[in-house]
């Protein structure tokens, strides 16, 4: 028995070509990242008002099905759920649905589905069957979910223009999304008849799945945090767009060759994006250069040297399971569409043509992170596209009056009531410029008088610092700014002007303050602080954990806090537990729905703390532990496929996941990796708890100590993985190109997370909160998050070492010698020598010493050699801890109840009763 698909234009051709694909035999999924099914059944989902498209008639054969069980049909483990009855914040329902082929309405939905995809594979893609291949497949499953999405977009705009409620605009240069197609399906709740669907018509999920590239606008945490919190601004229903920048080469693709960090252009839209959705219509001109002219009003008129497009490009997010569907526009620089016709009256069409690329070359790239500002003309230019583009809509979208056609006169015409109507959130100092810029537009454009446009503008824009290093600071040459934006530096000037007036009668006396407190530095060459100029222009600054508030009061911001105590908070970052835990770990996010009796807990994270009261359940702990193993042996699975390195799952899973830097200090893990093989080898019969320790990350093209580092972590896995003495006890990977899709599989599977910064440098980190919430314990530094982490969880459940933001002050205070260190600790003495001799690289003996001379030469600035001693013995403590099983899976369940407070979801709440003033607008 074949099926065939019966569209209304009746065409043979399509049904025989479905007929063939389905007598295909199914293949068993090979694919490491995703289980066979452990996805969690889903409310009720309606198919798309706007498609009448029949789907595929009939049914498998029972041959097939004999042979290849269906994930969604009863065999497979799905999770049927009860209803809970319980009322949440987003007013979904809470019925559960079991999947079987006697339900008419899963039935109706299957059958739509197979329907919508059928008629985007023939009429959007234009492929037959016969020719189409996985892609193909891919392209025309994300189009079907996506059409799912739109009928509540749509309407979310709708209800959001008649409600005409105040906005928050989330503007970031990163915006690190990962995968889209599962996340989006899980959202809408149409996983399981997906599956189904598919299952129906010989594909399976996970296959297509992997054909979806990251979508890698971001390099790392920060870019991660903004794509969390335009999920859980959606799932509150909280009226937002996530603004940013379209890069047309996201972060690199890493390479590792002979043991060396190469990168590779991450052409991402090389396929195309089936997620976004173009808005010509509302493209904005973007200058650059020029001259300033002053007007015989008094006024200022800028006169642009160079004008660009700027492209927004929609792309939904969808909140779960509520209805609202908010947005995130990226913008795409374009140059105008006319050649200058100059060039060609001489016939130099080639310049014409070279005119146009520079101008779109603005969103060409994505600039790697390095944590070194460096001042460069592009990104500058970057900056000030994104903020000046994204003011304009903004302003657009404020003066277009509820229910009245702009045509018809439907436009406000005062900006007084502009920040009840919107919030502008500065992810970092990156879109500082903004500033200036709504200065820019409200008095040269809107004839709006400085004082006005001043309060304006404070009372609009907050400010999120991120970093406590003070060379990743922002600094941009006064020279470059006169050239690039000549009339926003006369607006930062005047800014500028008017807050040293008010410094001078607030410290009357103390001229010493100027220059701490102004928006302009003196150095080789005079600058604009980015960070003053937005904690100047903002209503409100926030750090992102407790510890690292308090250091920029203390230290980074002292003199601004002493100004302005009013302005300063804090808001601990969060994680979205929805692609966290509910995605990427669905046998203990299974579990866990099981336990509490619904699946609230996703939106109320705060409902883990009720596992507490399992945690001497012989028959939960059991669970736990299979959950975990599945995990394991998925990832196992994948390095196998991916390295041909087998490991051993009984092992501790020691992960050091993270971008490449000195202060994250991945050279201090190394340490312990070689004082691990140097014990094994001293006595290779002794006992030795097994372990395979997994480190990945980018290191910045241009960083070159960073790239060392991963050249000495390859290095040492070659010696470590090859030694007969060591019998694979001892097992070291370093992944490549780590990226978002990787972490889904890598942060399951985690027994030991590595969160072990220099007390005092690592701003919060949202990787500690994810491996805890997926149960993994965490060795760390009382560093950023980790000190809410250990509040929360309690001191005995995570491994806590080495020096405090005190110490290590009092350290460098006192005259910090890390050769003392060194001669003092015979075991940290070894491992050194062994570096520097070329123990490591026989091939060229000198080839770390650089990296080295960093640690005994130049001052060893992150104390690896101050903290070795303590981080060692708390890793042989670990080792000894493993051992117990029951106990060890007791901490982590004790992790995983204790990560509520670490939910995005909480820090939007905050965000918007304390900073935005937001008030969510339900989409029924």
């Amino acid at each position: 028995t074949v099926r065939t698909c019966h569209f209304f234009h009746e065409s043979r051709s399509f049904s025989l070509g479905l007929a063939q694909l389905c007598q295909r035999p199914m293949k068993k999924v090979t694919s490491p990242n995703r289980p066979e099914d452990m996805s969690l059944p889903v409310p009720e989902a309606k198919s798309p008002g706007t498609f009448q498209c029949l789907g595929v008639e009939g049914g498998s054969s029972p041959g097939s099905r004999a042979q290849t069980p269906d994930p969604s049909d009863g065999t497979a483990e799905t999770v049927r759920r009860k209803s809970s009855g319980i009322d949440s914040p987003m007013r979904r329902r809470e019925a559960s649905i079991c999947l079987d082929d006697n339900d008419e309405t899963v039935t109706k939905n299957v059958e739509a589905l197979k329907g919508l995809f059928n008629r985007h594979l023939h009429f959007t893609l234009a492929q037959d069957l016969m020719v189409a291949s996985s892609r193909d497949f891919y392209l025309s499953l994300a189009l079907t979910v996506r059409d799912h999405v739109m009928k509540n977009w749509m309407k979310t705009s709708s209800v959001y223009y008649a409600a005409d409620p105040k906005r928050v605009y989330y503007v970031s240069l990163e915006f690190y999304m990962g995968r889209t197609l599962t996340n989006t399906m899980m959202a809408l709740g149409i996983t399981s008849e997906t599956r189904k669907a598919l299952y129906q018509m010989g594909l399976r999920l996970e296959e297509l799945e992997e054909l979806e590239n990251d979508a890698g606008l971001g390099n790392g945490g920060l870019g991660r945090l903004a794509a969390c919190f335009l999920d859980s601004l959606a799932t509150l229903s909280i009226p937002a767009v996530g603004y940013g920048l379209r890069y047309e080469y996201g972060i690199f693709r890493q390479k590792i060759r002979k043991g060396y960090q190469e990168e590779v252009p991450d052409d991402w839209l090389r396929y195309g994006n089936p997620w976004e959705v173009p808005r010509p219509h509302y493209s904005v001109e973007i200058g650059f250069y020029g001259d300033v002219k002053w007007l015989p009003d008094g006024k200022f008129r800028w006169e642009h040297g160079q004008i660009v497009l700027a492209v927004p490009y929609d792309t939904p997010i969808p909140g779960y399971r509520n209805g609202t569907v908010n947005t995130m526009r990226l913008w795409s620089a374009k140059s105008p569409n006319s050649f200058d016709l100059s060039y060609f009256n001489h016939g130099n069409y080639i310049q014409a043509v070279i005119d146009r690329n520079l101008a779109e070359n603005i969103t060409r790239v994505l600039y790697p992170n390095d944590n070194v500002f460096e001042g460069k003309e592009l990104r500058l230019k970057q900056e000030y596209f994104l903020v000046s583009a994204t003011l304009q809509d903004i302003i657009r979208r404020y003066k277009q009056v509820t229910g009245v056609s702009p045509s018809r006169g439907g436009l406000r015409t005062s900006f007084e009531a502009f920040p009840e109507k919107a919030a502008v959130q500065l992810n970092d100092t990156h879109p500082a410029l903004a500033i200036p810029e709504l200065m820019r537009l409200l008095i040269d454009v809107e004839d709006v008088e400085w004082g006005d446009a001043w309060s304006i503008t404070t009372r609009t824009f907050s400010y999120t610092n991120h970093t406590i290093l003070p060379e990743a600071l922002e600094r941009w040459p006064v020279s470059l700014l006169e050239r690039l934006l000549p009339r926003h530096l006369m607006i930062i000037y005047e800014i500028n002007r008017r807050h040293m007036d008010y410094v001078s009668a607030k410290y009357p006396g103390q001229p010493e303050r100027l220059a701490s407190l102004s928006c302009f530095e003196d150095g080789v060459e005079k600058a604009v602080n980015m960070a003053h100029l937005a904690i100047v222009g903002s209503h409100a600054v926030n750090g992102v954990a407790a510890l690292h508030t308090e250091i920029i009061k203390a230290h980074t911001f002292r003199h601004f806090y002493d100004c302005w105590p009013e302005k300063f908070q804090n808001k601990t970052n969060g994680v979205t537990p929805r692609r966290w835990l509910g995605l990427c770990n669905p046998g203990l996010s299974a579990l866990i729905t099981d336990t509490l009796g619904s699946d609230v807990w996703m939106v109320e994270l705060e409902r883990l703390r009720e596992l507490t009261k399992m945690i001497d359940d012989p028959v939960f702990l059991e669970r736990f532990k299979d959950a975990k193993r599945r995990n394991k042996e998925r990832l196992a699975t994948m390095l196998e496929a991916d390295y041909a390195i087998h490991v051993n799952i009984n092992s501790i899973f020691d992960i050091h996941v993270k971008r490449i830097h000195e202060y994250k200090r991945q050279l201090l893990n190394i340490f312990h990796i070689i004082t691990m093989y140097n014990r094994i080898k001293a006595d290779p019969k002794a006992h030795f708890v097994p372990r395979t320790v997994i480190i990945g990350g980018k290191a910045a093209p241009g960083y070159f100590v960073a790239k060392q580092i991963i050249k000495l972590v390859t290095s040492v896995a070659d010696v470590v993985n090859t030694d007969t003495d060591v019998c694979g006890r001892l097992k070291v990977i370093f992944l490549e190109n780590y990226r978002v899709s990787q972490a889904e599989v890598v942060i399951p599977a985690c027994d030991l997370s590595e969160q072990i910064s220099t007390a005092g440098t690592e701003a919060s980190g949202t990787g500690n909160m994810k491996f805890m919430l997926n149960g993994a314990l965490t060795i760390g530094t009382l560093d950023g998050a980790n000190v809410e982490m250990r509040e929360q969880m309690g001191p005995e459940n995570i491994y806590i070492f080495g020096m405090t933001v005190e110490e290590v002050e009092k350290l460098k205070s006192d005259g910090y010698d890390p050769l003392k260190y060194y001669e003092g600790n015979a075991e940290l003495k070894r491992v050194i020598d062994m570096i520097r001799s070329g123990h490591f690289s026989p091939d060229q003996p000198d080839r770390f010493h650089p990296l080295m001379d960093t640690l005994l030469v130049h001052g060893d600035r992150f104390c690896l050699l101050a903290d070795y001693d303590a981080y060692v013995k708390c890793q042989d403590q670990i080792s000894k801890d493993f051992e117990d099983e029951d106990a060890w899976m007791k901490k982590c369940i004790l992790n995983v109840a204790s990560g509520g407070f670490f939910s995005s979801d909480r820090t939007i709440t905050d965000y918007s009763e304390n900073i935005w003033g937001a008030e969510p607008c339900p989409v029924e």
